[in-house]
């Protein structure tokens, strides 16, 4: 249920005008919001109201998390945009099981560590992956053959007009890099939090987990500010795989390349690039890779604003 006292939250007109998002994503790329609202009480009792103004408004809302796997638009996102920094771990013990609740501002490899420290098993896997709670469950995010639908039981959501409440993960039809949610076309929810089922194991063995994990990351894809991979695995296959077969590696629009290391990752050459470059970039990969293979690439990480 809502609670029927919360502090006081400012009107959307009140909010800061033309922030420029660049310096909220992973990227550094990306023009400004209409208005933005930066999040950081874990409860969320001062988000809601901005939420329910801005539906009622028919205004679109975005949210950004810890700012990975995302392409913001140079021309910027119209409406409300909140940047995400509300962060709460907690955790209760019960017998063999263990379970761990955060608020979906908290970043995943904080999330790992906690995990760890506590010597709880069972998200070694996001030591490597820069989002976010709130993001990872929309998108079924995952890593080193773990995901959140491996460990997630329930997620609080606060939707328009009906409130907030708890969802179990059998709910959200969750399969590889997709869920219930993700496929929503109104995107009038808010994820508030998530909670995870564990178990105990010794702190050694878990840090051994998260350092291998995070040691095949740095072998296997390219340092730096990056939006990460760029395409989906089609089913039985790899997209940098059928990227570097296509030829592609190595492949330029302005200062934007296909990864000579990984053909999945696009790489900002000089530190110039636009998001226009990576867009066409990506456009061009995507056409390339069907002319020569059938396969129509789907996108993994979520372009965002106007583009035209």
């Amino acid at each position: 249920m809502r609670h029927k006292e919360r502090p006081p939250s400012p009107s959307i007109d009140d909010l800061p005008q033309g922030q420029t998002l660049a310096r909220y994503t992973a990227a550094r790329l990306g023009g400004q919001a209409d208005y933005l609202y930066i999040a950081k009480d874990p409860s969320y009792r001062d988000l809601m109201p901005l939420l329910d103004q801005a539906w009622a408004r028919g205004m679109p809302v975005t949210v950004i998390g810890g700012g990975a796997n995302i392409l913001i638009a140079d021309a910027g996102i119209r409406g409300l945009t909140i940047i995400n920094r509300a962060a709460e771990i907690s955790h209760e013990d019960e017998g063999d099981e263990a379970f761990v609740t955060a608020s979906s501002g908290t970043n995943l490899i904080r999330l790992a560590r906690y995990c760890q420290e506590n010597g709880l098993s069972g998200m070694e896997w996001a030591i490597a992956v820069p989002g976010t709670i709130g993001g990872a469950v929309v998108n079924n995010a995952g890593a080193h053959g773990g995901d959140i639908a491996s460990t997630m039981t329930r997620a609080l959501i606060f939707e328009a007009g009906q409130g907030e409440r708890w969802h179990g993960a059998e709910e959200l039809d969750y399969a590889y890099r997709h869920s219930l949610l993700k496929g929503r076309a109104d995107q009038r929810f808010f994820v508030m939090r998530a909670q995870f089922k564990l178990r105990p194991d010794d702190p050694h063995w878990i840090q051994a987990r998260m350092e291998r994990n995070n040691d095949y990351r740095r072998r296997t894809q390219p340092p730096g500010a990056s939006l990460g991979s760029i395409f989906k695995n089609p089913p039985g296959d790899y997209a940098g795989r059928l990227i570097e077969a296509a030829g592609l590696k190595g492949l330029r629009v302005g200062s934007v390349q296909v990864s000579p290391i990984h053909a999945n990752f696009f790489v900002n050459m000089h530190a110039e690039a636009s998001a226009r470059d990576y867009y066409e970039l990506i456009r061009l990969v995507r056409d390339r890779v069907d002319a020569a293979f059938g396969i129509r690439l789907e996108l993994e990480i979520q372009t965002l604003g106007e583009w035209d």
